[in-house]
């Protein structure tokens, strides 16, 4: 599935997309009755989303009958590691480590999840650097300032 799509989706969107990924093909219709269980949308509320979703190349459409059915151009997993790369390329080096930290720690964990965060933190350490160096230009962050910690 390597079609172009503008990752920058709105909250609402994601709802939308959340549906779309659970179910694989879907009609408005059926969007809708998912998200009046959370959302006191109009139909043409959702309408609207989907149109967005579709001009963004997040969505495909086909025809049956007299009715559209949705169905996604990337994967839930394919879009969540490129929302969180592109995330990660715009911070600073030196913050990305404390971002993980800080996701984690907000996280709900299962005991395989941590499993598998102590292997993957095992093979890290293999390849883990005194310091981290910062890359961002003079006036991107802070780091270089206050010999190297961060404010953001």
């Amino acid at each position: 599935m390597n079609t172009e799509v503008d990752s920058k989706i709105t909250d609402s969107e994601w709802e939308v997309m959340r549906v779309v990924w659970a179910q694989d093909n879907v009609t408005s219709k059926e969007i809708r009755k998912v998200l009046e269980q959370k959302k006191n949308w109009k139909p043409a509320t959702t309408k609207t989303f989907i149109g967005r979703l579709v001009k963004k190349g997040m969505l495909h459409t086909e025809t049956e009958g007299n009715k559209y059915v949705y169905s996604t151009n990337i994967t839930e997993n394919e879009f969540i590691k490129s929302t969180l790369n592109e995330t990660f390329d715009n911070i600073c080096n030196k913050d990305v480590g404390k971002t993980i930290v800080d996701l984690i720690s907000k996280s709900t964990l299962s005991f395989q999840d941590i499993d598998r965060l102590e292997k993957v933190l095992e093979m890290k350490k293999k390849d883990a650097v005194e310091e981290v160096p910062c890359t961002c230009v003079p006036g991107q962050c802070n780091c270089k300032d206050d010999n190297c910690s961060p404010k953001h």
